[in-house]
């Protein structure tokens, strides 16, 4: 199952060159994931300790650039695959069809008290496990 948040552009989030800059992107993948979390982990669970997470690693591949601001695209994400304390999300950036740009990130579930990374509770898994790929 996918889970699509609305990302607004904003003018700011352009360059000089007139496109969206690429460090917008990984704040869009954020925003949506945050999103994601909030809205469907959170309201079931009582609080979401999904943030209790970190990003260790992210990639984007840029397809076609966003050029136009004032609008609505469309962050589709999903669990590509999940680890003993780590999980993977995909993300794509769309409008109308059309999809700007490919993410991945790997998130660390972290301890807060000792900083250090956790295993994913049974909560957490079978709340990731709907949104993998392969479900």
């Amino acid at each position: 199952m996918k889970f699509t948040s609305k990302i607004y552009v904003r003018w700011a989030d352009l360059d000089a060159f007139g496109h969206v800059n690429n460090a917008h992107y990984l704040t869009y993948a954020e925003l949506a994931r945050v999103d994601w979390a909030g809205k469907q982990f959170a309201p079931k669970e009582g609080s979401s300790v999904l943030v209790e997470m970190t990003v260790a690693h992210s990639e984007v591949d840029y397809l076609i650039p966003i050029t136009n601001f004032g609008f609505n695209y469309d962050v589709n994400l999903w669990v590509e695959s999940i680890g003993d304390t780590s999980f993977t999300v995909a993300y794509e950036v769309l409008k109308d069809g059309v999809v700007y740009a490919k993410m991945k990130t790997v998130q660390v579930m972290i301890d807060i008290d000792k900083m250090k990374s956790r295993p994913i509770n049974a909560t957490e898994r079978e709340f990731l496990t709907k949104y993998l790929a392969s479900s």
